[in-house]
């Protein structure tokens, strides 16, 4: 009994923890969860939770995911109840940020002025529900008259399709509203991504005052229309575009654009018209310092520098696109080409240099798209692991089989990926990532693949190597359509 004392008294618990560890716990969590369990406990949580280099930036969203697409941001409303009712009022004048999803945003901003916002990120809002407090909320209308200067748009991917025009309205209202606004992100970037059309549009939008946008748009007619002059202080465009194809012809895609230092332009569709086009939109940014282009390129002409000929068409080299940068204004250019023997597909990214790379990794990205005409080997996959530590998305684009699939591996762990894409790759990927001795995936919710390989790794869903990887997936998208057997369901107990 007395060595059962001792050794109670000898443990920490958490009011033992310096400040500092503290803190380090407390953005290791949600917010959510720190306002509701810690605010009220003691005096010194309080002065913790309220330090203003804390409290500044206000999440209140709560996210829940059931796959890679599906994810609610909600708060529980007991929970919500609490903080707005003990815990707003004690902060709002310190908050610098916040970011509010639709079931809460009437509690959260309801007769509370924030006099430091000047970020604000409407998180998985509906289309009614934000058109209707774009018009009728009175708070939020003014804040962004007059405070808001960064604003982030998240509309839901609503079952009914949102047509591209409603969007358009919608961009413009906000336009129109914001007059301090300098930054804007408008809608959700590559997944699920609604585009905007400005073509049936009747409202006549113009800002004096952004100077950075990232924004989705069906045509390219469409993103020359936002560089018309409209948006005259534009130094930064972040835009994807469903389709690159003949422009009206309509709208002036000569004149310069001092004061666009960086465009991002991404397409997923093949491009026939990228001289036509892009080369000239490009000739137009006079003063550009960073560049990226995800396009896929089609080429029918010769007239590329490299000798490298394939199915009659010659490839430009590194080399060659760094000498098309060449004049003072571009200072110096990386670039980068992938060339395959069997496709005519071209990817460029450049960048102004110089840019670093930390011992080879990659700590920040969370998507990658893999593709070859060689196989990815196993021990490949254990060198992307290490590369690219906080990977959530891999989408894996090769059907040739592995070559090494014999030899004794060590185990591969992807700690955070959530979403596998196998539509395009030989069923050997999808042994290397199900099975168990191969690879951890302890995130992983989601997997698109198609259904024979499915089958074959899974042997019939009977296969016990791959039940454990299975059995925790939420979300299984196949191809072509499939009469499930008996096994199925019991293999992917949580669909």
């Amino acid at each position: 009994m007395d060595n059962m004392n001792i050794s109670n008294m000898n443990r920490l618990n958490i009011l033992d923890l310096p400040n500092e560890i503290l803190f380090i716990i407390f953005n290791k969590l949600n917010m959510v969860d720190v306002l509701y369990s810690f605010v009220g406990i003691n005096q010194r949580f309080d002065q913790l939770v309220f330090d203003p280099f804390y409290i500044r930036n206000l999440n209140m969203t709560f996210v829940t995911m059931k796959s890679f697409y599906d994810r609610m941001y909600s708060i529980n409303n007991h929970v919500l109840d609490k903080i707005c009712k003990n815990v707003l009022p004690k902060m709002y004048h310190q908050i610098n940020e916040l970011i509010v999803e639709q079931n809460s945003m009437e509690r959260v901003i309801h007769n509370i002025n924030y006099p430091q916002l000047y970020s604000l990120t409407l998180l998985e809002f509906s289309k009614n529900a934000l058109f209707n407090h774009l018009t009728s909320n009175k708070i939020l209308r003014k804040l962004l008259i007059g405070q808001i200067t960064h604003l982030k748009v998240d509309i839901n991917y609503e079952s009914v399709e949102l047509s591209s025009e409603t969007l358009a309205k919608m961009f413009a209202l906000i336009l129109s509203l914001c007059k301090q606004l300098i930054k804007l992100n408008f809608c959700k970037w590559i997944h699920r991504a609604l585009y905007c059309t400005f073509k049936l549009s009747p409202i006549n939008f113009r800002s004096s005052t952004l100077t950075a946008l990232k924004v989705n748009v069906k045509s390219f007619d469409d993103c020359l229309y936002l560089l018309d002059g409209r948006l005259n202080c534009l130094s930064k465009l972040s835009i994807g575009i469903t389709i690159i194809a003949d422009t009206s012809g309509t709208i002036d895609n000569t004149k310069k654009l001092p004061k666009l230092k960086h465009f991002s332009l991404m397409s997923y569709p093949h491009i026939l018209l990228y001289d036509s086009l892009i080369v000239p939109l490009l000739r137009r940014m006079i003063n550009l310092e960073n560049l990226i282009l995800y396009l896929s390129r089609i080429r029918n002409n010769k007239n590329y520098i490299d000798d490298k000929k394939n199915d009659g068409i010659v490839f430009s080299s590194n080399e060659d696109i760094q000498h098309s940068f060449r004049r003072k204004e571009y200072g110096l250019v990386g670039s980068y080409v992938e060339t395959f023997t069997t496709s005519i597909e071209y990817k460029c990214y450049s960048n102004s240099m110089p840019y670093h790379f930390k011992s080879g990794m990659f700590g920040n990205v969370q998507s990658l798209i893999m593709t070859d005409i060689y196989p990815f080997e196993h021990n490949f996959f254990n060198i992307i692991s290490q590369s690219f530590p906080l990977l959530k998305e891999l989408h894996i684009i090769n059907e040739k089989p592995q070559k090494n699939k014999q030899q004794t591996m060590p185990l591969i762990v992807f700690s955070h990926l959530i979403d596998l894409n196998l539509f395009c790759a030989h069923a050997d990927y999808a042994e290397q990532f199900l099975v168990n001795k191969h690879c951890y995936l302890p995130c992983l919710l989601n997997i698109n693949i198609c259904y024979e390989p499915l089958t074959l790794v899974t042997n019939n869903f009977t296969n016990d190597a791959t039940r454990l990887t299975c059995s925790k997936l939420t979300s299984v998208c196949i191809k072509e359509p499939f009469v499930s057997p008996e096994t199925f369901s019991k293999y992917f107990p949580l669909l």
